[in-house]
């Protein structure tokens, strides 16, 4: 086995890895971050801090901002992590798809960039959109913070 192979199985387990660590975290937290909401609420007549929640099914779960964080971060690296895995499985399969290809409209090797370029880039828009998302969500709960009565 070349070390072409070992990177692209490395890659694969991890990436797999990854993704069962992310369900099965998922489950045991109640949801997740980039769908879940960050609010200025007071407690108890007291001043307006941040709360945190997680999402599940329309379900909200409450919990610290460690937490919370934790799953942001995880739900934006899903992205990263599966495009890694496709590109893996695709370099490993590059040589199978070319031969089978010689006589197509499009070349194997034509097709293999096509794909690459295709997974790469969706990889990177979503992460970056999910990105986006968590930090507008952190920049709104504290220009509502800021403004929620009692704030200093």
């Amino acid at each position: 086995m070349n070390r072409r192979t070992k990177v692209c199985i490395w890659v694969i387990i991890l990436g797999l890895a990854n993704f069962l660590a992310y369900t099965v975290v998922y489950d045991f937290i109640g949801g997740e971050a980039v769908n879940g909401d960050v609010r200025a609420e007071a407690v108890a007549g007291g001043p307006a801090a941040l709360h945190y929640y997680l999402v599940d099914s329309g379900r909200k779960t409450p919990v610290g901002r460690g937490v919370w964080m934790y799953s942001a971060v995880h739900s934006i690296s899903i992205w990263i992590t599966m495009g890694a895995v496709l590109l893996a499985m695709l370099t490993l399969a590059k040589d199978r798809i070319v031969s089978s290809m010689r006589s197509s409209i499009v070349r194997g090797r034509t097709f293999i960039t096509i794909l690459a370029t295709i997974v790469t880039l969706i990889s990177v828009l979503l992460t970056v959109r999910f990105a986006l998302r968590t930090i507008e969500k952190l920049l709104d709960a504290q220009a509502a913070l800021g403004s929620a009565p009692g704030a200093l």
